[in-house]
């Protein structure tokens, strides 16, 4: 295991995966680093969900194909649990059509299992850190997915767009109304005004638009942020 940084906690991490040499592969490219822990593995989605309710993780890297309950089960179910964790899906299938519906059901991040050690420790801290996290290629195909553009409608005042940014950065929204001063009711106020104007149904498809007009980018977390 990784030795905690001396400035904080190391992240807390459990990898889910039905392929030993896939958990090794991600076990050996984590524990190169000093600030995350491998804290368990698992190979299917139930041995998952009964490691995520006794470890209490920070992260979970999760494979979509799994024997028995699937990914996306365990997405489903961590969401109806309310389980205090961030998932971020390591698999080999990232056509938009599967991942939208993955962030939809509460996944933080979507990445390749080709990914470099480096790109995975980033993407492991970047999603710890409250950020949605999609590779590039990724973020354009979804994007272009129906339901992902608003590109009619009325302007977003300043102060909504503010609050799209903080959205997109994976903001909460006391944390948003704590930023920019006002109540967690009027920011559940400009929430429904902008997901009304943008013509999306959800947080996560705001938040692509926010990508797509430059307003954020999945997973760098700069000064304009944002969250579901």
């Amino acid at each position: 295991m990784s030795a905690a940084d001396p400035l904080g906690p190391a992240i807390r991490v459990l990898i889910v995966d039905d392929h030993p040499a896939v958990r090794r592969g991600l076990r050996t490219f984590l524990e190169l680093t000093d600030d995350i822990d491998v804290t368990g593995e698992a190979a299917d989605g139930a041995s998952a969900l009964e490691l995520i309710t006794q470890t209490a993780p920070d992260v979970v890297l999760l494979d979509m194909v799994l024997p028995g309950t699937d990914g996306m089960a365990v997405l489903r179910e961590v969401r109806r649990r309310d389980l205090p964790v961030r998932v971020l899906v390591v698999t080999s299938f990232t056509d938009p059509g599967r991942v939208l519906p993955a962030v939809r059901a509460g996944a933080h991040g979507y990445l390749s299992k080709d990914v470099d050690p480096q790109a995975l420790a980033a993407a492991v801290r970047s999603v710890h850190a409250g950020h949605l996290l999609l590779e590039p290629q990724t973020a354009a195909s979804m994007l272009s997915e129906p339901g992902t553009r608003a590109d009619a409608g009325p302007p977003l005042t300043a102060r909504e767009r503010d609050v799209l940014a903080l959205l997109a950065d994976g903001r909460s929204n006391r944390e948003i109304a704590r930023m920019l001063v006002v109540s967690e009711k009027t920011v559940k106020t400009h929430v429904s005004s902008i997901l009304l104007k943008l013509g999306v149904s959800d947080r996560t498809q705001a938040a692509l638009h926010a990508v797509r007009a430059h307003m954020a980018v999945p997973g760098t977390g700069g000064d304009t942020a944002g969250t579901p």
